[in-house]
C-alpha cells in the first residue's frame, strides 16, 4: 500500500516509471566493472598480513618471481608515487609500509599474466614479521597507557561531508586525549544535572552495535590502464566520479587532465564505493607500465574493506509525568579500525536533535584500533544513534505508562526547534509522519496474536547540500540527450529523464536519454550518496532542460515568424498557439541548427546550480515480529515504513528504496555482525559466517508516502535514501520488548541473547 496526496499541474511526476536500465539488469546483460577484458591486463592478488599489528622486517619474493606467468611483485615502496608515506598514512595506497595496522592489510602486490598465477606468486611471497601487541578492543584502546595503533589519527572532514555525515556546529571537547582517541566531539545546551532532578521517571541504558559490512553483490573492483604519454585511465566500480579521479592524480602526482575516470555500473555501494582501490590499482598499472586489474573476493570484502563501525552508546533521559522531555545526556564511542572517519558526531547530533529538550549534553569519542578502518554505511552513524535512542524512548514510555507513539508526538521536532549544535530545524515532516503511521501501528497491535509484539521508532536525517552541473542535448531525431556526471545507483537517471520530459515539455521521458560520462567530458557532479543526488543534481538538470527548450523556442520563433509567447510544444512540434498548421518539428529544429550551413547555434542547455540550503528526511518504522520463546528465535513479520520524501518524482523508485532500508535494516537489527578475535583475526571470513537476511527471513513490507514538498528540492523533491534503515533496528528491538518483555541493548539480536534476556529479565510482556 502507497499512500501519496495529491499532484496537480504534473504531466509525469508522481507517476510510477519504470527503470531505463530495468531490461539489461533484469537480463544480465549489463556489464560491470571486472567484464571489462583490458588487452594484456595482469591480474592482481595481494599478500595480506596475518598480524592485526606487526612491523615488516622483509619480503622474499625470489620463489614468486621465478613461477610461470607471475609478471611483477611489487611492494608499496615500488610504486611510483611521490610521498608513498603519506599516501599510505591516508590509505590512498592500500599497501603497508614499514608497519601493518589490520590483519588482511595489503603487503605486497602479485601481478600475474592469470588470476591464478597472482595467486600461486602470492602464495610463494615470504614475508618475516615482528608481531607486536594489537590493540582489539574499544575500551582497551581509550586508556591512556595503551598502546599506539598508528601515528595519525586525523579525521579527513572530507570524507564524512562527501556522504552527508559532517556535523555542523559541534564543539570538540578540549580535554586530553588519549593516544588512540581520534576525535572528541560535545553538544550541550541548558543545564543536564537540573534537567534530571525536575525529572519524575529517568531512564537509562547502555547500547552496543557490531561492524557491519555494505552487503553490496559486487565486491569491490577496478582496472587501470597507461597510455604511451603516461596517462592514465581507470575503470572504477564508484559512486564518485570527480572524488575518485582526483584521489588518483593527487596520489600518483599527476594533473586532473592526464586522469580519465570511467564510472562503470555500479553492483550496490550504499557508501562503501567512494574511492578505495583505484589509487593502487592505477600505481600498479603505472608501476609496469600494463594495463592492470583487481577484483576483491568475498572473504576480501568481509575483512580489509571499510564496514560500518561498532558502536558502545549510553543514554540517560529525563521527563515529567505528562511525558515532556527534560533532559538528555549521553556518551557515544566509535570503533574507527584503523583509519579515523567514524560518524560518531553525526550519530549524536541527530539523537540529540529529533526531539525537543531543554537541556542535553552529549559527548563523542572516536577509537581508533587494529581493525580495518571505517567507512560509510548508508546513513552513517545514524542508525546506531536511533537504536539507543529510540530503545531508551520506548523505556520511558513504559516507565510512564505513555503510549510510546504519544510520548513522541508530544516531544517531536518541529521546524524552528533548535537542534543540538544550536542550528534550527528547516521544514521537518517528523510529526506528520508520526500522524500518518497512527493508523498502521494501532492496526499492527490489534493484529498480533500469541508470542507476537509491535515497535515503532523513528528517524531522521539532516540532509545534504552540493553543487552540481549538467548539460541537455538536442538530437537529430528530436530526442534529449542529458549528460552527468553523477553515477546512476538506484535509478536516478530515470528520476532525471522525467524531470527533463516534466521540464522541456516532451511527450514521454522515454524520448529522454540520461548519460554519466567519463571525467573528461562530465559537467560536475558530486558523489551518489548522503540522500543528494535528486536533491542537489535534479535542480542543474531542471536548469538545462528549461535553457534548451527556451533555445528552442527562440529558433522556433525565428523559423515561424511568431512571438515566443505564441509558441507551444505538442507532440514533438513547436506551433503557433491557435495555429496548428503553422508549426515546426524538434528534428527539423536540429536541422537548421547542428548542420552544415545552419542559421542558428545549436541547442546545448546548460543548468549549473549550488544548494546550500538543508532539507531533512524523516522516516517512521513499524515492526511486527514474533519471538519464540522456547529458542529466542525472532522471526520479523510485518515492517512499515512511513517516510516524508518531499515530492516522489517517481514513486515506484522511492519505494525501492524504502524495502531496500527495511530490509537492511532487519539485518542490522537481527543477523549481521563482523566479528574478531581477541588477537584481531577476523571470525566472519565468508558469508557462511556473516549472515545476510535471505528474502525468506525479510517481513511482508509496506510503504507510506507523506509529501512534504522542498523548497529547494526539484519539483519540491528531497533525499530519500538515507532515512529508510535509520529506525529499523530500534523498532524490530522494541517490537521485542513488546513480545516478550526482554530489552536487547546490542545488536545483531540473536536468538542467543534474546534467551539470554529472557532468563535474565523473565518471560512474558512487561
Amino acid at each position: 500500500m502507497t499512500t501519496t496526496l495529491a499532484r496537480p499541474g504534473f504531466r509525469f511526476v508522481g507517476r510510477r516509471t519504470k527503470r531505463t536500465d530495468a531490461p539489461e539488469r533484469l537480463t544480465g546483460q549489463i556489464r560491470f566493472t571486472n567484464d571489462l577484458a583490458l588487452p594484456g591486463a595482469l591480474h592482481c592478488r595481494f599478500v595480506r598480513s596475518p598480524y592485526a599489528a606487526a612491523k615488516i622486517v622483509s619480503v622474499d619474493a625470489t620463489e614468486a618471481r621465478s613461477l610461470p606467468g607471475v609478471v611483477a611483485v611489487l611492494t608499496a615502496r615500488d610504486l611510483p608515487v611521490a610521498d608513498i608515506s603519506a599516501a599510505v598514512e591516508g590509505r590512498s595506497i592500500l599497501l603497508a609500509l614499514d608497519r601493518v595496522w589490520h590483519a588482511g592489510q595489503p603487503v605486497v602486490a602479485v601481478l600475474g599474466e592469470t588470476e591464478a598465477a597472482a595467486e600461486d606468486g602470492a602464495g610463494a611471497v615470504q614475508v618475516d614479521y615482528e608481531p607486536l601487541e594489537p590493540v582489539v578492543d574499544m575500551s582497551t584502546a581509550m586508556d591512556p597507557d595503551a598502546p599506539v595503533v598508528r601515528e595519525q589519527r586525523e579525521v579527513n572532514p572530507e570524507e564524512l561531508a562527501m556522504h552527508g555525515a559532517a556535523p555542523q556546529g559541534s564543539q570538540a571537547g578540549d580535554e586530553p586525549r588519549a593516544p588512540n582517541v581520534a576525535s572528541r566531539i560535545r553538544f550541550e545546551r541548558g543545564d543536564v544535572e537540573q534537567g534530571f532532578r525536575q525529572s519524575d521517571v529517568v531512564v537509562e541504558r547502555e547500547f552496543r552495535t557490531s561492524w557491519v559490512h555494505q552487503g553490496y553483490m559486487e565486491p569491490q573492483s577496478c582496472s587501470a590502464a597507461l597510455d604511451a604519454l603516461g596517462n592514465v585511465t581507470v575503470y572504477a566500480s564508484t559512486q564518485a566520479l570527480f572524488h575518485t579521479r582526483t584521489e588518483v592524480a593527487r596520489t600518483l602526482g599527476l594533473a586532473d587532465h592526464q586522469v580519465t575516470v570511467n564510472a562503470m555500473p555500479v553492483g550496490g555501494g550504499f557508501g562503501g564505493k567512494f574511492g578505495f582501490l583505484e589509487p593502487t590499482v592505477a600505481a600498479l598499472a603505472k608501476a609496469v607500465g600494463r594495463p592492470v586489474r583487481l577484483m576483491y573476493n568475498r572473504q576480501e570484502e568481509l575483512t580489509a574493506a571499510d564496514p560500518a563501525p561498532e558502536s558502545r552508546i549510553r543514554l540517560k533521559i529525563g521527563a515529567r509525568r505528562d511525558g515532556t522531555l527534560m533532559a538528555l545526556s549521553g556518551d557515544f564511542a566509535f570503533d574507527a579500525g584503523s583509519k579515523a572517519g567514524a560518524p560518531v558526531g553525526i550519530s549524536a547530533l541527530i539523537a540529540g536533535s529529533l526531539y525537543r529538550y531543554a537541556n542535553l549534553r552529549l559527548d563523542g569519542t572516536e577509537v581508533l584500533t587494529h581493525k580495518a578502518g571505517t567507512g560509510a554505511y548508508r546513513a552513517p552513524g545514524a542508525p546506531q544513534g536511533a537504536f539507543a535512542l529510540e530503545s531508551t524512548l520506548d523505556e520511558l514510555a513504559r516507565a510512564l505508562g505513555m503510549d510510546p507513539l504519544e510520548l513522541r508526538l508530544k516531544n517531536a521536532a518541529r521546524e524552528g526547534d533548535i537542534r543540538a549544535d544550536g542550528s534550527r530545524w528547516p521544514r521537518i515532516g517528523l510529526i506528520e509522519c508520526l500522524e500518518s503511521a497512527a493508523e498502521a501501528y494501532r492496526a499492527e497491535r490489534q493484529a498480533a496474536g500469541p508470542n507476537e509484539g509491535v515497535g515503532i521508532a523513528a528517524g531522521g536525517w539532516p540532509g545534504a547540500v552540493e553543487s552540481a552541473s549538467a548539460v541537455c542535448r538536442l538530437n537529430a531525431d528530436g530526442s534529449l540527450q542529458v549528460v552527468l556526471g553523477a553515477v546512476d545507483l538506484t535509478g536516478t537517471n530515470t528520476t532525471f529523464g522525467i524531470i527533463t520530459a516534466e521540464a522541456f515539455g516532451l511527450d514521454d521521458p522515454s524520448q529522454v536519454r540520461v548519460t554519466t560520462v567519463n571525467s573528461d567530458a562530465a559537467p560536475y557532479a558530486g558523489g551518489s550518496g548522503g540522500s543528494k543526488v535528486t536533491y542537489t543534481i535534479g535542480p542543474a538538470v531542471l536548469r538545462a532542460a528549461e535553457d534548451a527548450r527556451n533555445q528552442v523556442l527562440h529558433i522556433a520563433a525565428a523559423e515561424l515568424e511568431a512571438s515566443i509567447d505564441d509558441l507551444e510544444l505538442v507532440n514533438g512540434r513547436v506551433q503557433v498557439r491557435g495555429v496548428p498548421g503553422k508549426s515546426t518539428t524538434l528534428a527539423e529544429i536540429f536541422s537548421v541548427s547542428a548542420s552544415f550551413g545552419a542559421t542558428h547555434p545549436p541547442v546545448l542547455g546548460r543548468g549549473q546550480t549550488v544548494v546550500t540550503d538543508y532539507s531533512p528526511g524523516v522516516a517512521v518504522n513499524i515492526s511486527r515480529v514474533r519471538v519464540d520463546p522456547e529458542t529466542g528465535r525472532v522471526e520479523p513479520l510485518r515492517f512499515i515504513s512511513v517516510q516524508d520524501v518531499g515530492r516522489a518524482i517517481n514513486p515506484a523508485t522511492v519505494e525501492s528504496q524504502m524495502h531496500g532500508g527495511a530490509v537492511q535494516a532487519v539485518g542490522w537489527g537481527l543477523y549481521e555482525r563482523i566479528l574478531w578475535d581477541e588477537q584481531g583475526t577476523p571470525l566472519t571470513a565468508s558469508l557462511m559466517d556473516y549472515a545476510i537476511p535471505k528474502a525468506s527471513q525479510s517481513p511482508g513490507l509496506d510503504t507510506r508516502l507523506v509529501e512534504l514538498p522542498s523548497e529547494f528540492g526539484p519539483y519540491g523533491a528531497k533525499g530519500v535514501g538515507e532515512p529508510p534503515v535509520i529506525p529499523g533496528a530500534a523498532a524490530l528491538a522494541n517490537a521485542i520488548r513488546d513480545a516478550c518483555g526482554a530489552r536487547l541493548t546490542e545488536l545483531p539480536i540473536t536468538s542467543e541473547r534474546v534467551r539470554q534476556a529472557l532468563a535474565t529479565d523473565g518471560a512474558g510482556k512487561g
